[in-house]
């Protein structure tokens, strides 16, 4: 039985309190999830926006002022979860009313034949063919309606609309194959009624989702076209930097990765020059990209690089390097369909490494060995691996779990490419192919603040995305598509792409201020970081500054002059 805080009054909380409090939140959460496991029903939304309120209300009972340290950095994070909780569910339920067209009255009709079965109340197997018999309908209707343009979705976002929509549909019919295999076999009866009814109603779900997304997403075959994307406009972006407690507006952000540019491109030029391509970086670059090892080789590399930049940080003494989290991280090689998303490494618990396959056109496999050739490789190493993302997610499994419910990109991939920040100064890169390999990156990320905000300002499309980040960093035109296909088709947030330049930024100037300002000791201030958990960076400054906040904190810190 789960025990409530009183209401009526506030009572001293004991140390911990809150961040027992997460534990309990990222559990009860994941259950709902699970349990309601239709992301788009009515009765998971509801009964997530119940829960969230019912936290509120049970973390404001806590008296703030008797809270340790951790404990009141834990109530600011948690309040602001959950107020961002509540505000993106209502934004999504209003969101749902554009699919209508498309997926009501049917999907309503399935969710609740779904949702019974769950909580396993008594379904007759009559009742539930009638009901499979009036989707099948009403789905074969919808699908001749998109057919013969009768059926439309208006506005401005109508095509990632359709998209969303055509998604949910892959979801229903997933999720009523499983419905049917819990019955089949167990209740004869029951599938006596409804076998040949719910292999019909997957069959129009199909034909519908496909349907949808030939006549309504528009995806035709070219390079491009799945690339869909939503823009959340300049009010968006505002919400997510205050969740994430970003004090710039947009405009300002994108000021800040103009000026990074500029410094990137002053420092691609001399390296440039050095070898002997005077001021034209660009064919610099070119020279660097043919770089690469053979077919078979890039496994090898990475172990090679990823060996030389544990050494270096240990040398040097830089951050703790735990003898597992050093020896136990696997490889794996990515599928070209992944690369097609995802053309460079991917790391974390383990490296997925993006090289050319036997299947590919010959054109994807240079580009695939010229966006992954050594000295570009070298910081990808380092970057997902030691002292990058698997060095964190080993910590973030052994210090601090909870605190994961406040993932954020700013601190995940800030802290990965912060990295490149200050091997750069140490003289890490020592040759001029080494010098380009690392910018190579830096300005990307720059690019990646600018195009993605843009996007979402409704002020560049796909389009102009991947051709900015030909013109502007030298991609090649494959990885420049698969970069501006995985910010946009859904899985990131709106600043996730900005999160690494930024976040980066953030833990260079905390750096400057406790490290270089302070004294205090370089091993300590990362390992400090990395045992607190994972943040905005803006809070983790205030912890580590030892300075008190306060309920409903907004974020305040102007961590770069413009």
């Amino acid at each position: 039985m789960r025990v409530r805080l009183p209401i009526a009054s506030a009572r001293r909380a004991r140390p911990g309190v809150v961040s027992a409090m997460i534990e309990c939140v990222t559990a009860d959460v994941s259950d709902i999830e699970q349990f309601y496991n239709c992301n788009f029903s009515k009765t998971r939304t509801q009964r997530l926006k119940d829960y969230f309120r019912d936290k509120l209300v049970e973390l404001k009972a806590l008296e703030f002022d008797q809270l340790d340290l951790e404990d009141q950095i834990d109530f600011v994070l948690l309040e602001k979860y959950l107020r961002q909780q509540l505000g993106g569910l209502e934004s999504f339920e209003t969101s749902l009313e554009e699919l209508k067209p498309i997926l009501e009255p049917f999907a309503s009709e399935l969710v609740d034949l779904i949702e019974r079965r769950q909580k396993v109340v008594p379904t007759t197997g009559k009742y539930a063919a009638e009901i499979l018999s009036s989707v099948s309908n009403d789905v074969q209707k919808k699908s001749r309606d998109i057919e013969s343009d009768q059926l439309r979705i208006n506005g401005k976002g109508a095509r990632f609309a359709a998209y969303r929509a055509a998604n949910n549909l892959d979801e229903l019919q997933y999720l009523l194959s499983e419905w049917m295999h819990f019955y089949k076999g167990y209740d004869p009866t029951f599938t006596w009624w409804t076998i040949a009814p719910c292999e019909e109603a997957q069959k129009q779900l199909q034909n519908l989702a496909t349907a949808v997304r030939a006549k309504l997403v528009g995806a035709t075959g070219s390079s491009t076209s799945d690339i869909v994307g939503q823009p959340v406009g300049r009010d968006g972006l505002l919400a997510s930097l205050d969740a994430q407690f970003i004090a710039y507006s947009p405009e300002e952000l994108m000021e800040i990765a103009d000026k990074e540019y500029a410094w990137c491109e002053s420092e691609m030029i001399k390296a440039s020059k050095t070898l002997g391509y005077g001021k034209d970086w660009k064919a610099a670059l070119e020279h660097v990209k043919n770089l690469y090892v053979e077919p078979g080789q890039q496994t090898y590399l990475v172990h090679e690089l990823s060996e030389e930049a544990v050494a270096y940080v240990k040398k040097h003494d830089m951050v703790t390097v735990p003898p597992i989290a050093e020896e136990c991280w696997r490889t794996f090689m990515m599928t070209p369909a992944r690369q097609k998303v995802n053309p460079f490494f991917l790391g974390g618990d383990d490296l997925i490494v993006s090289y050319p396959t036997d299947t590919m056109s010959h054109a994807d496999k240079l580009m695939s060995l010229r966006g992954n050739n050594r000295p570009m490789s070298r910081s990808t190493v380092f970057h997902e691996l030691i002292p990058g993302h698997h060095l964190q997610m080993y910590m973030i499994a052994r210090f601090r779990s909870y605190r994961s419910l406040f993932t954020t990109p700013f601190w995940i991939e800030g802290w990965a490419l912060y990295w490149e920040f200050v091997l750069w100064d140490r003289g890490f890169a020592s040759t001029p192919e080494e010098k380009i390999g690392m910018l190579f990156w830096r300005m990307h990320r720059c690019a990646r603040i600018v195009f993605s905000l843009k996007f979402h300002l409704n002020q560049m499309t796909p389009q102009e995305c991947i051709d900015y980040l030909v013109e502007k960093v030298g991609h090649e035109r494959a990885t420049a598509e698969g970069e501006v296909r995985r910010s946009f088709n859904g899985d990131y947030p709106p600043l996730y792409q900005a999160g690494y330049m930024l976040g980066a930024l953030q833990i260079y100037a905390m750096r400057k201020e406790m490290v270089e300002g302070a004294g205090m000791a370089e091993k300590d201030f990362h390992d400090r970081i990395l045992k607190e958990g994972e943040m905005p960076i803006e809070i983790l400054r205030a912890l580590l500054q030892e300075r008190k906040l306060q309920p409903g904190y907004k974020a305040g810190w102007k961590f770069y002059d413009l």
